[in-house]
């Protein structure tokens, strides 16, 4: 049987494969089994929020997880509580609620003053040729933070490395500048904090505590568009920070030119300075993060099994990690050597999970979400330019991905005549010869479509 702090790790390392890391620390950070108890786990949470969510959102998934390693789990309950409580003689005893009776997460030891994550470092981010430019200008802006290349624009899919990158560029300046002021922030807390400020009347106390920033770094950058006030806040702090060679370091799933709804003024701005894009890393560049990972962890593998992981998950560095923390922790449960028929037997949900099937109206959501568009703005019989485009890259992208003939493509779209499809898709496949950045786009937008 297991303890319960194995138990609720493995619970944990399956979890963490299928949720986001925001949404992962928000939902479990804090939490932990207290007892196991005629068929039944219970597990404490933080606040009764925290309760409520779990029980709604991830209860069977957790249920389900929990059968899979032990079969006489039949329950599952969540109880608010700080203390931590075991069950030892079928009596709960009150323990210490030092950090050292937590699970250890790495991801939650996390900097309160700069947001930054002390895991992510330079020395455990692994280069190569996806990520060379990127990571070159980063270790330049920490070495020389506001002198050179301001503002740093880090731009990749989903799950490439560049939250990575951006704190371990905080966490290098702090070592090479101790006394220099480093906030690490997503763009939906800094809009937040905007929010909260217009709302308490306290826009002065919240623009004099960014102005005082040495190195700003915001994640994500493209949820500011469309938020035209947070836009304005943001550029007033841009360019006392600019002005006043403080750096500013931003990532984003796109280019500047590419975010839609951002002001002008503001995307000049982003496009000053270094641009940078991550790309998908090679096999090769798999294998070697996972040797790493496996190294940081104090755990070896043959290589014959970081040659199969590296395989079977291609796009996604979050995804390489999250495999093979699941492996460390079959191996450290049943304490005994992993094989590789083994990995197959724990992976078997990556490897015979259905490929993803690209639709139609796929591709249209996914067209105008990457736009910043509603899917009826793509549909409609508007002339504007910012809807023009989308739409026949739209047209482009069932043709040419789809094989989708032109008079159904015209019938997706609001009944439109064939011939419109086809000077659509003649027009985008012209344009992309000679376009480098139009094609750099719909690249982007596959991408969006492989990974939704």
């Amino acid at each position: 049987m297991f303890t319960n702090e194995e138990l609720w790790q493995s619970v944990l390392a399956q979890i963490q494969l299928n949720i986001s890391k925001a949404s992962f620390s928000t939902w479990f950070k804090n939490t932990y089994i207290i007892s196991q108890r005629d068929n039944k786990v219970t597990v404490s949470v933080p606040n009764s929020f925290v309760k409520e969510w779990l029980e709604k959102k991830y209860n069977k998934e957790i249920l389900k997880i929990l059968h899979n390693l032990d079969s006489e789990i039949k329950d599952i309950e969540f109880c608010v509580g700080k203390e931590n409580l075991k069950t030892i003689n079928n009596k709960k005893l009150i323990l210490d609620l030092s950090e050292e009776n937590q699970l250890d997460f790495q991801e939650f030891k996390i900097n309160k003053e700069t947001n930054l994550n002390p895991r992510y470092t330079f020395e455990s981010f692994v280069v190569g040729p996806f990520n060379e430019l990127p990571h070159a200008a980063a270790v330049a802006v920490s070495n020389d933070p506001g002198l050179i290349y301001n503002p740093l624009f880090i731009y990749g899919g989903v799950g490439l490395g560049k939250t990575h990158l951006l704190q371990a560029i905080g966490n290098e300046v702090i070592k090479n500048f101790p006394d220099k002021k480093i906030k690490y922030i997503s763009s939906e807390k800094f809009t937040s904090e905007v929010v909260n400020s217009i709302k308490n009347h306290e826009m002065n106390q919240f623009k004099s505590k960014y102005k005082n920033i040495d190195v700003l770094i915001i994640d994500d950058i493209q949820f500011l568009s469309g938020k035209e006030k947070t836009q304005e806040e943001f550029f007033h702090i841009f360019n006392v920070l600019y002005e006043n060679n403080k750096q500013i370091i931003l990532s984003s799933d796109r280019p500047p030119k590419t975010i839609q709804a951002l002001t002008e003024r503001l995307r000049s701005r982003f496009e000053g300075g270094m641009i940078a894009d991550i790309s998908i890393p090679d096999f090769e560049t798999r294998v070697a993060i996972l040797k790493l990972k496996s190294q940081l962890k104090g755990v070896l593998f043959s290589e014959e099994i970081y040659q199969y992981i590296a395989s079977i998950i291609q796009k996604n560095i979050r995804e390489l990690e999250g495999a093979l923390n699941r492996i460390i922790m079959y191996q450290k449960i049943n304490n005994q050597p992993i094989n590789l028929e083994m990995v197959k037997n724990i992976l078997k949900n990556i490897t015979s999970s259905p490929n993803k099937i690209i639709t139609p109206k796929k591709i249209i959501e996914t067209v105008a979400d990457f736009y910043d568009l509603k899917e009826k703005d793509i549909l409609n019989n508007s002339r504007k330019k910012e809807i023009v485009k989308p739409r026949q890259i739209a047209m482009y992208l069932l043709r040419e991905d789809l094989k989708s003939s032109f008079p159904f493509i015209g019938r997706k779209f609001n009944g439109k005549d064939h011939t419109t499809a086809i000077h659509s898709y003649k027009k985008i496949s012209e344009e992309i010869k000679e376009n480098k950045n139009l094609e750099e786009e719909i690249n982007l937008i596959r991408e969006k479509l492989l990974n939704s």
